[in-house]
């Protein structure tokens, strides 16, 4: 069971995932707009926020980039259309992912427990590549001595890309094993959170160091 922050502004929307998130044994706590959310994500401190991206006022961009500015809990954005750039702007203001409207409780909830997933460590070890320090066991990431706050999912796709160094990893791999994803899926996933992860691992995210891309197939870790 999961603390669920769910932000929508249709009543029938957002009434009917909270019927049915409840019923798969999560709690759900809704709102309708986003100044109404950021006020619950302070207060309760949920989980996860499932995020409408149309809202009224504040929308859930914005929402989605103010929560980023102060915590790393996982985001999973509602948007009505995949072929548009409310996805690619809601994955760089930082969501972990998306799902296409109109909702599917059974796909979000799957979602959901992938997104949770996420967070899991795996084996007790420590790596170190130059100033960049990654304690698995812990789930603890560092650069030149200082704490990287990463989000679940970009810490997912760094301990994937540092188990396979200098390993080629193809956007279908890194869909399917860092997101759960059991098709092809979308490359933007993949794409908006290395662009993420190098803004906040790499001394310089233009010029990357660790996570390289080999066009047309995918990404690398270089252990430098």
């Amino acid at each position: 069971m999961a603390a669920i922050l769910l932000v929508e502004d249709d009543p029938s929307v957002r009434t009917g995932l909270e019927l049915a998130l409840t019923r798969q044994g999560h709690s759900v706590t809704a709102c309708a707009t986003g100044e109404e959310g950021l006020e619950h994500a302070r207060a309760r401190r949920p989980e996860i926020v499932i995020l409408d991206v149309m809202l009224p006022g504040v929308d859930g961009f914005e929402v989605c980039r103010r929560v980023r500015r102060t915590d790393q809990m996982p985001i999973i954005l509602l948007t009505a259309r995949s072929d548009n750039l409310d996805v690619v702007i809601g994955l760089e203001a930082g969501a972990d992912d998306y799902v296409i409207k109109p909702v599917e409780p059974a796909v979000l909830d799957a979602r959901i427990r992938a997104v949770l997933r996420r967070a899991v460590g795996g084996a007790g070890d420590r790596s170190t590549y130059g100033d960049l320090v990654i304690d698995r066991g812990a789930l603890r990431v560092s650069r030149a001595g200082a704490d990287v706050h990463l989000t679940p999912t970009e810490l997912r796709l760094l301990l994937e890309l540092t188990r396979h160094p200098g390993q080629v990893l193809s956007r279908r791999h890194l869909l399917r094993e860092v997101w759960d994803h059991g098709y092809a899926g979308d490359s933007r996933l993949v794409d908006a959170t290395v662009q993420r992860l190098r803004a906040k691992v790499e001394a310089d995210a233009s010029a990357p160091a660790f996570i390289q891309t080999v066009r047309g197939f995918g990404y690398r870790f270089v252990a430098s």
